[in-house]
């Protein structure tokens, strides 16, 4: 059995992510989303699917890029998810 390192459950069926260099312990998705995924810089929300980058920073979706950064908004526009 494994720990989570999220919850602390200690559970059969936990699961390793390496990412980065690194191994992390999960026992649901849930605890490795609030682990590692990234909160938009705009409303905070996790980023869980495609997200945009923009000049390091994160966002769920383009409208919360154009709002943080109207100034940006023709590279919003252009810009590949992550």
């Amino acid at each position: 059995m494994a720990t989570c390192e999220v919850c602390g459950n200690d559970y059969a069926m936990a699961f390793e992510v390496h990412a980065q260099g690194d191994v992390h312990t999960f026992d649901s998705f849930e605890c490795a989303i609030t682990r590692m995924a990234p909160i938009c810089e705009h409303c905070k929300c996790r980023i869980v699917g495609h997200g945009v980058e923009v000049g390091g920073r994160f966002y769920c979706c383009a409208h919360c890029a154009r709002a943080s950064e109207p100034e940006r908004a023709r590279l919003i526009q252009d810009a590949a998810p992550v």
